[in-house]
Order: C-alpha cells, then sequence, then structure tokens
C-alpha cells in the first residue's frame, strides 16, 4: 500500500502507533534507526530529524556536524514482532544536508539517481533477490555458538528440516511488513536456508532486503538462534551468496537483458568490491557452486552469470554478490554497468569462456580495481570510494 504525508499522520493517530523507528543505512548498508512520538513526526517530513554525522561508518568525512532523516511515507510499516498497543511503526529515510540537499553519499540516494538516469534512457530495470542465511543456536546466555539448527540438506523436509517452521514465521512477518516473499526452502548446508522475493522497482527490492534482513534476525533470535549472512560461517560448507536476478526492458517494451549483463560482465571486477566487501567473501569464490571466474552460461552451474530465456522474456542471476552487501550500492551500480552495454548494444563474451578473467582472489585486489576504475569514480563519491577500498 502506498502511503502520504497525511495518511501516515492519519494512521499514527487511528492505531494507536507510539514508537516510530526513522531508519537510514550506513555506506555500507547497515541498517540504523532513531526512534521518535508521535508529535515529532510531522517535524521529520518537513525539518528532517537530526543525527550526528561523523559518528556513521562512510560519513566520517562529512563536511557537516549533523545530518537529517526526512522519512519516504511509501515506507510505512508495523512491527509484527512489537505490542499491537501502542505499535511502533518504521519507515525508511533519506538523508539530507542541513542545506536541504540530498547527502551525496547516502546509498539510497545513489540508487534513486542511478534510476532516474535510466528512466532518462529508456530503460526500466526490475530485480529480485534470492538469499541465503544460516541458523545456528544459542547458547543458554543467548549468545551464538557454531552449532547449525538442523543437520539438513538441500531442499529436505520434515523432520530433517528443523528451520521449517522458523522460515514460515519469517516468511508470514515479512508478508504483513508488504513484502512480496515467492517461496522458500532448506539449502545445501547444515542450518541453511534461502528466502526469495519477486521482482520489484529497484529502491522497493533494496528497501526489502533491508527490511529482510532485520525481520530474519529479530524473528531467529525470538526462537533462541541467530541468523548468519555471511559469505562463509562454516568453512568447510557451502557459503551464503545473494544471487541477484535481473529484468530490464526499453520504452517499446523490448528485452533488453543480454546488453545489461554483457556490461555486467564488463565491469563485474570494478566493482566486485561493493558486491563482496568483506575479506570472508572471497573465500566463498570457488567453493560449491560460488563462481570464481568472469563467465556466463545458460546451464545454471557455477558460472558468474546465469542466463535464460522463458516465455520471450530474458532473465540474467548473478551469482557472485553476498548479502553482507549493501543493497542501493550495489543494485545502482548493476543499473549503471547494465546502461553502459544497453547503450552500446554490447555482445555477451562466448559462453563458459574458458579464457575469461578470474574474479578478484582477495579483498585487496577487488579494493584496488575499484580505486583505479574510472567508471566507479564516475558514479560513486569519493567518500564512499575510500571508505570501501582504505584509498
Amino acid at each position: 500500500m502506498r502511503y502520504t504525508e497525511e495518511e501516515v499522520m492519519k494512521y499514527i493517530e487511528e492505531e494507536d502507533a507510539k514508537f516510530i523507528r526513522l531508519a537510514f543505512r550506513d555506506a555500507f548498508g547497515i541498517q540504523k534507526n532513531i526512534s521518535v512520538m508521535p508529535g515529532e513526526v510531522k517535524k521529520a517530513f518537513d525539518d528532517g530529524a537530526p543525527i550526528s554525522a561523523r559518528d556513521i561508518a562512510g560519513f566520517q568525512d562529512c563536511p557537516y556536524s549533523s545530518l537529517y532523516l526526512k522519512p519516504d511515507p511509501d515506507t510505512l510499516s508495523v512491527l509484527p514482532w512489537r505490542p499491537d498497543s501502542g505499535k511502533v511503526l518504521r519507515m525508511f529515510c533519506d538523508v539530507y544536508t542541513p542545506d536541504g540537499e540530498e547527502y551525496i553519499s547516502d546509498t539510497r540516494a545513489i540508487l534513486k539517481k542511478a534510476m532516474e538516469k535510466a528512466d532518462e534512457a529508456g530503460i526500466e530495470f526490475r530485480f529480485s533477490n534470492e538469499t541465503e542465511f544460516y541458523l545456528f543456536v544459542n547458547d543458554e546466555e543467548g549468545n551464538p555458538t557454531r552449532k547449525p539448527y538442523d543437520n539438513a540438506g538441500y531442499l529436505d523436509i520434515a523432520p530433517l528440516d528443523k528451520c521449517e517452521n522458523v522460515r514460515r514465521e519469517i516468511t508470514l512477518t515479512i508478508e504483513k511488513m508488504g513484502l512480496k516473499p515467492e517461496r522458500s526452502h532448506h539449502e545445501r548446508g547444515p542450518g541453511q536456508n534461502e528466502i526469495d522475493f519477486h521482482y520489484a522497482k529497484p529502491l522497493k527490492a533494496a528497501d526489502q532486503m533491508t527490511t529482510f534482513k532485520m525481520a530474519v534476525s529479530t524473528i531467529a533470535n525470538r526462537n533462541g538462534l541467530t541468523a548468519d549472512f555471511s559469505p562463509m560461517p562454516i568453512p568447510d560448507k557451502p557459503g551464503n551468496g545473494y544471487h541477484i536476478n535481473l529484468y530490464a526492458v526499453d520504452r517499446e517494451g523490448n528485452d533488453v537483458v543480454r546488453y545489461a549483463a554483457a556490461g555486467i560482465i564488463e565491469k563485474i571486477r570494478d566493482i566486485t568490491v561493493f558486491l563482496n566487501p568483506t575479506e570472508q567473501s572471497y573465500a566463498r569464490f570457488g567453493n560449491n557452486t560460488a563462481p570464481d571466474r568472469v563467465n556466463w552460461s545458460s546451464r545454471g552451474d557455477s558460472e558468474l552469470m546465469y542466463i535464460e530465456t522463458f516465455k520471450d522474456r530474458t532473465r540474467a542471476e548473478l551469482r557472485s554478490p553476498d548479502a553482507v552487501c549493501n543493497p542501493y550500492l550495489v543494485y545502482a551500480l548493476l543499473i549503471y554497468a547494465g546502461l553502459s552495454g544497453i547503450e552500446r548494444k554490447l555482445s555477451l563474451p562466448e559462453e563458459m569462456d574458458e579464457k575469461g578473467a578470474l574474479l578478484p582472489g582477495s579483498r585487496k585486489e577487488a579494493a584496488k580495481l575499484a580505486y583505479e576504475s574510472d567508471f566507479v569514480k564516475e558514479y560513486i563519491p569519493e567518500e564512499v570510494i575510500r571508505s570501501y577500498t582504505g584509498y
């Protein structure tokens, strides 16, 4: 459901909402928030709610001591695990300067700018997510252990699959929050799960991913578990991927996914540090079915990008990212890379080209590639590049 500012104010009054969380994210996509009382929401819409800028990761070089959070009313959601009496609501916010300008290093603003460029080019992108995570048992004091919640495998069912009830609770909860889960199942690793989403416009897809990770972690904790989205939670078991599916059409409705995929493949080494921001990310590459080479195929195995056409529609599935990345930044970069391929009608390389380049083998290598990339410098603010690369 879409909300206006007026409808949000009315909802707060009629539904007995007592706390409103104004959520945003740092440069690495970690969700942050402040809570305000109902009487402060109108002021936040008009002027923004102040935060200390230089205490936020990636904002340390901000020229302003304070930045301001302005809620997006369209992202209003009830937190279903909080009390029905005195509801807790959440809205995602855009980050503004004291001058009323969108803060250049706010990654939600970076994504919105990329969407504007796509719109100017007459291209519509849609993304869907396939996200994997492990569930580990907590000890008696509520601290996470390295003991998986079960020993089930791919697509197993109960009683082997002990995660089934938790996945169902997650799916029903995020549906109440306005998300559209498509399917869920047990993955290959012990205690490993996957929940997938329907396609959405880039900003909504990024908001969904941020909400999803918060909800999964909260519900897992309520069940005495810890959710782990990291790339390699168990060294000798399958890693966690964040597979991103892409559709793209032009103004006439023509399928331009293959051009976009070619552009992404061309730029993938330059942008890998943003898709895979931790050192552990590179231990996942080449592990089990995770890719380690810049290639594509129509078979669906261990390639970087899986491309298929079904009922005259093509989708591309990028398989290298992991879920510790910032989805706003990732989608922005994929849009820009995709547009570069579409504008030039770039052809895909040979399918499963064994002579293709390898993905970066370490975070250090990926950071250097990003720092030296003219493509990255054209679209990503210097402050964000520095946060990721250290240069």
